[in-house]
């Protein structure tokens, strides 16, 4: 008999950089296994990795594209998505992904997000919140949940966080869900899912950040934090989106929360296109 998990493992070390490794994230981070589920879910058949671009920015989750053997990209801090949105346009048959977390994607890069959202650009985005700037010290962040210590408010965030999945949403998003890290099988599906849909796909990924933000909020440490917020998930498929943002300590609620046909930017590139191509034609004939 076959065994699953070494088939599994044989599928991630697959497309995994083994000189690269081993990685720089922490005992009880979440990116590790939210990689593992993007790897598990390009090992589908739906998905060709051949035509599959990974992007990333700067950061803790912004490794990823560095140990992963595919066509990756590493860019400057806040600008993965404009950089993944040069690709598509270059390439449209490419299947690009941007692999980043919330200080990358959110703070700097925030206003390539709400419009990449805008624009419905075909594109997956999957963002690791770990609720602050892990690798450069434990500052706030867009995302930090109000009353959180960070290191730069000491006493408590005074700043309301962004509510992510609502944010993507109304911007235009064709695709938002949000699962912990320990969401395993959903969250593999959820990227698999993502990675096909035409259009804007957003994945919201829950991860403690043990060291920094755990430690200074008291969490449980190594794997037990990543339990921790598991434990305190609520899957609420299909949730309005004004209800799921995210309390110091309290309830998470995650699931498939918008699923929805759109129009493309490279549609609406194509309409223009075609209408213009008819109007040239009609004005070249009135000509003769």
């Amino acid at each position: 008999m076959t065994n699953t998990s070494n088939i599994e493992n044989q599928s991630i070390e697959r497309y995994l950089r083994r000189d690269r490794l081993p990685h720089i994230w922490c005992a009880g981070c979440g990116i590790g296994p939210t990689a593992g589920c993007f790897l598990r879910a390009i090992g589908r058949d739906e998905i060709d990795p051949d035509k599959l671009a990974l992007v990333s920015g700067i950061g803790c989750t912004g490794r990823v594209a560095g140990y992963i053997k595919l066509d990756s990209f590493h860019t400057t801090h806040g600008r993965a998505i404009p950089f993944a949105t040069g690709l598509k346009l270059a390439n449209p048959e490419l299947n690009v992904v941007v692999f980043s977390g919330d200080g990358d994607l959110v703070a700097i890069g925030g206003n390539h997000l709400i419009h990449a959202a805008r624009r419905n650009i075909d594109m997956t985005v999957i963002c690791v919140n770990n609720f602050n700037y892990g690798m450069t010290g434990g500052q706030a962040a867009p995302t930090s949940p109000l009353e959180a210590r960070t290191t730069t408010t000491r006493y408590g965030n005074f700043e309301p966080p962004f509510n992510l999945p609502y944010l993507v949403s109304a911007s235009g998003a064709s695709y938002v869900a949000r699962w912990t890290a320990l969401h395993i099988r959903e969250l593999e599906k959820a990227i698999a899912e993502a990675m096909i849909k035409p259009g804007f796909s957003f994945i919201e990924v829950i991860s403690p950040c043990p060291v920094v933000y755990g430690r200074m909020n008291k969490e449980p440490e190594g794997l037990d934090s990543m339990r921790y917020y598991q434990e305190r998930s609520i899957v609420r498929n299909g949730a309005d989106l004004r209800d799921v943002d995210i309390d110091l300590n309290g309830p998470i609620v995650v699931g498939k929360f918008v699923d929805r046909e759109y129009p493309t930017l490279g549609d609406n590139l194509r309409q223009v296109s075609i209408r213009a191509k008819e109007k040239a034609q009609t004005k070249a004939k009135g000509k003769i």
